[in-house]
């Protein structure tokens, strides 16, 4: 099911948990052979974001383990770690000896917060760093704490991401160049470029700075989740007047108040949460299906293997070790002209 973009290409993965294991999937995904080396007695999990992978062990504590590397180094294309600054160096398989061995050698490094800065030494993990971004204290309900939105945003979108998306370019460039460079990804700086599309609304004066007062943020009553009768939920999403035209039919909601006003938003919300609470969820997906409202029922992991839409995309595949998502994106020849 994999690519074939990166066939040919050969990625040495220092094996960590979170987003330099994802990265080191993706890459394999789009058709990078993928050496993870472990440390003596580490064992290979059962984990099916493992996929895709060669494992080696090697001692990087022992000098014949740094040769070894070293020698593994100089034949490859790209060496992704995710040690804390200093670390590599100290071991003596920095970016220098890297070099050395292989001047065309792209190496990521995958960090929290960066190679520098005040909070460079510092542990972390996915939620300590988006709350310094300001991504967590966005995201909550009224009335309620900031919600976590799992390690989505930061370990594997600020994080992953970035990192392969910077070891892509750096293939581009070295193309032309012929030479290797170092890619700092720090999920700080990943999640807040992820925050951008939220700055541009601030930017242009349409961002309200107080939470649960905006579009995303559950300010929106046309924009947000509700409970229906049997304890399910569904998400709504109906922000152009068409769609929201829809919502209002779905709901025999033909005399709501003008949602324009935003004086009219706490009767809306009301209205919409007295609605959806009068069905269970599934009767409520199948209201909606006709109708172009932007409304989905909010699925559990075990559910949405089950989603035709999503069978039907083979979104989910599942073998011995269980679900697995399928790799993306998917890739096909232009049609001959």
């Amino acid at each position: 099911m994999s690519a074939s973009a990166l066939t040919g290409t050969t990625v040495i993965e220092l094996a960590a948990h979170g987003p330099l294991e994802l990265a080191g999937m993706l890459l394999a995904d789009l058709g990078a052979r993928v050496i993870r080396v472990l440390r003596p007695g580490q064992q290979v999990p059962a984990n099916v974001a493992l996929r895709g992978r060669e494992h080696v062990t090697i001692d990087l504590k022992a000098a014949e383990g740094r040769a070894a590397l070293l020698d593994l180094a100089a034949d490859a294309d790209v060496l992704l770690e995710g040690m804390r600054p200093g670390v590599a160096e100290r071991l003596g398989i920095g970016p220098a000896e890297l070099a050395a061995a292989n001047p065309r050698i792209i190496v990521g490094r995958m960090t929290g917060w960066g190679q520098d800065g005040p909070l460079a030494d510092k542990a972390g993990h996915d939620i300590n760093y988006i709350a310094e971004t300001g991504a967590l204290w966005a995201i909550r309900a009224p009335g309620a704490r900031p919600t976590i939105p799992l390690n989505a945003i930061g370990d594997y979108g600020g994080g992953a991401l970035y990192l392969v998306t910077g070891v892509l370019a750096a293939l581009l460039e070295r193309g032309r160049t012929g030479v290797g460079q170092v890619i700092d990804a720090a999920i700080v700086d990943g999640t807040a470029s992820l925050l951008q599309g939220v700055r541009g609304f601030e930017s242009e004066g349409s961002w309200v700075p107080a939470p649960n007062s905006n579009m995303l943020d559950h300010g929106w009553p046309w924009y947000d989740t509700y409970e229906c009768a049997d304890g399910g939920w569904v998400a709504v999403g109906a922000i152009e007047p068409q769609f929201y035209r829809d919502l209002l039919t779905g709901l025999g909601l033909a005399d709501a108040p003008d949602r324009d006003d935003p004086a009219n938003w706490p009767a809306l919300r009301r209205a919409f949460e007295t609605a959806f609470a009068s069905r269970p969820r599934d009767e409520w997906a199948e209201v909606f299906a006709d109708l172009d409202a932007c409304v989905s029922p909010v699925l559990s992991l075990e559910e949405s293997t089950r989603s035709p839409h999503l069978a039907a995309r083979g979104t989910w595949v599942r073998d011995a070790a269980g679900w697995s998502a399928a790799p993306a994106p998917r890739f096909t020849p232009l049609p001959e002209a």
